[in-house]
């Protein structure tokens, strides 16, 4: 894109910038701090490949694509970038062979890489996703096609020629995915699609996207905390990429307003718009300490090009401003902003925001993004810190406790550190595209045990994980989420998950005594609560979270189809093991209800 010092820059930042830092944290089993690294080596690759014409390069992008694929969802951002940038080409006249072989390498070779992913399969040409990619691969045949015809036929024949066939090709292109679309070969555009353009879309019609925090829109202050100054310059790098606008720097300035854009809509979105923040701000940077550390070429060239208008006026050579840098080694006194106060004074100003760059990554990077989320960490009150390791105890728990075949219930947030952690199968983890399945474990813990065991055994569930921050004060607990598990119930069975059950008759949200029958009797609160009142020893149990008190006596004593098998030290994480079927074949609840009327058979005997 520009000079070498500008590379350097780019390096520097993105090896310390908290935006991407976010993301390769020990501990969050997420694949983010690959897929960046994939994401930006694609997109080298793709610039290489368009400025060399050379399908070698088209190969190796196509191949990294693949790799994307396989590493992380967002891969659907680069199959429209690289796309839209060839369409932005072809709009701008600036069509050449170079752009097509570098298009059609990577979008075969890259399309077929990707099928080849288990899970993609047939994706990419079945979806709405990955029709503008095949569509710019068509144009591109027709663009060559016409280029062909061009040379071959006259020009009054070839103007009658395009126009019937641009028309031709555009009416039976439409036709052809329309009719595909509504039969079903072509599926329509994701809910996480819409919701980038409507917020609102995901929270009425996707609640599974709405419930994750990293889905909600960025607030201002997070620019400045994940990307400090740089978020200032970097509109002065776009500035410098118009500036050249060569087909390379068009590339940079679609990512950057799409990446913009998208940040602002997810918060999890600020990992992509971090690198070309990084890039542009190292490129306006770097020609500002070009300029002031060594000005001489600069200023010769803007006085060749703009001479004096008193020197214009009588005809004389042109004569340096009062602003050029005029023979400084020569011992001669610099005037302007060129002289060598004003040079020290910008080289300094932007070595202080570097090095206050450099101290302000360093405390972020420590403070948030350097404990793992399964480390909790608080201060008790002579400072000194306190170390909660509930989570590794309880999966350390599983591991050593269980059977290797065990399933796990737990949702779905958890799911990777269960099996990273515990080597222990999960229900659902936190690959969240089979909203059904998701729902289930929602409808589970939603659900009275008469309705949640029939669940838990047609799934082989052996155990099921609860996290209860209660005591502690641990905010982000299962019950602060439970309503999300009801609404993504909801919308797969309305007739049996209703929310508005959950709430008190004013409609509060409540787990102490003004809870409704609905929310006491579901499993999720009967498992949370269970045997809480009896660390109080007879005094009111208070949820710290919630600030409610907890009844002494009901409904979370009884637990009849789950049995409490651990509870870790700070009760962050809670386990129950589901009871299996009695000797005679019977399931665990209608046992219960047939040994139930056998002993007042015998009481009234």
């Amino acid at each position: 894109m520009a000079s070498s010092g500008a590379a350097l820059l780019s390096a520097a930042f993105i090896g310390i910038v908290p935006g991407y830092i976010s993301r390769s944290v020990a501990g969050s089993y997420d694949n983010e701090a690959i897929a960046i690294f994939l994401l930006m080596s694609t997109f080298y690759l793709w610039i290489k490949a368009l400025k060399t014409g050379s399908t070698f390069w088209g190969t190796w992008a196509a191949l990294f694509y693949g790799w994307m694929v396989a590493a992380w969802g967002g891969y659907v951002f680069i199959t429209n970038m690289v796309p839209l940038h060839v369409f932005v080409l072809l709009l701008m006249g600036r069509y050449n062979n170079r752009i097509y072989s570098a298009y059609c390498s990577w979008y075969v070779l890259g399309t077929i890489a990707s099928m080849q992913v288990p899970f993609v399969e047939f994706l990419p040409i079945r979806t709405s996703e990955g029709m503008a990619a095949l569509g710019v691969f068509g144009l591109l045949q027709l663009v060559a096609f016409v280029e062909t015809c061009r040379r071959l036929v006259p020009d009054k024949a070839f103007t009658v020629l395009l126009r019937a066939f641009v028309v031709l090709v555009a009416v039976v292109a439409f036709i052809a995915l329309v009719l595909l679309t509504f039969s079903g070969w072509i599926a329509p555009w994701t809910g996480r699609f819409y919701s980038l353009w409507d917020t609102g879309y995901a929270k009425v019609h996707m609640p599974i996207i709405a419930s994750v925090s990293e889905h909600q829109p960025t607030a201002w202050p997070a620019y400045f905390f994940d990307l400090n100054w740089l978020i200032w310059v970097f509109p002065a790098g776009l500035f410098w990429c118009f500036r050249w606008l060569r087909d390379e720097h068009v590339f940079v300035i679609i990512y950057a307003v799409f990446a913009a854009y998208f940040s602002g809509v997810m918060v999890r979105l600020m990992l992509v718009l971090t690198p070309v923040v990084c890039v542009s701000s190292a490129i306006a940077i770097s020609k500002l300490l070009e300029a002031y550390l060594d000005p001489k070429l600069e200023v010769e060239e803007a006085a060749v090009a703009a001479p004096t208008k008193k020197a214009a006026k009588k005809g004389k050579p042109a004569e340096t401003s009062a602003f050029q840098f005029t023979g400084f080694m020569a011992g001669k006194k610099a005037r302007g902003v060129w002289s060598w106060e004003s040079r020290a004074l910008v080289v300094g100003v932007l070595m202080y925001f570097m090095i206050f760059f450099v101290k302000h990554c360093t405390y972020v990077t420590s403070t948030a993004y350097s404990s793992p989320s399964v480390v909790l960490a608080s201060r008790n009150q002579d400072g000194s810190q306190n170390i909660i390791d509930d989570f590794r105890e309880a999966y350390y728990w599983l591991r050593q406790n269980t059977e290797k075949d065990a399933v796990v219930m737990s949702w779905w947030d958890y799911g990777y550190q269960i099996a990273g952690m515990a080597d222990r199968t999960t229900l659902v983890d936190n690959n969240t595209w089979n909203n059904t399945h998701i729902a289930t474990v929602g409808k589970a813990m939603a659900s009275n045990e008469d309705i949640a065991y029939p669940i838990l055994r047609r799934h082989d569930v052996d155990y099921v994980l609860v996290i209860f921050g209660g005591l502690l004060g641990y905010s982000g607990d299962d019950i602060n989420k439970f309503l999300w598990m009801v609404r993504i119930a909801q919308g797969e069975w309305p007739d049996e998950v209703q929310e508005a059950k959950y709430f008190t008759p004013r409609g509060e949200y409540a787990v102490d005594d003004r809870a409704s029958p609905t929310m006491r009797n579901s499993l999720m609160y009967k498992m949370t609560y269970h045997r809480f009142p009896e660390l109080y020893g007879g005094h009111p149990a208070q949820d710290r979270v919630r600030g409610q008190r907890i009844p002494e006596h009901g409904t979370h004593e009884q637990l009849e189809t789950i049995e409490e098998a651990f509870t870790s030290e700070n009760w962050i994480v809670r386990i129950y093991a589901v009871k299996k079927d009695d000797p005679f074949g019977r399931k665990h609840k209608d046992a219960i209800q047939f040994n139930k009327g056998f002993l007042r058979q015998g009481d009234s005997k």
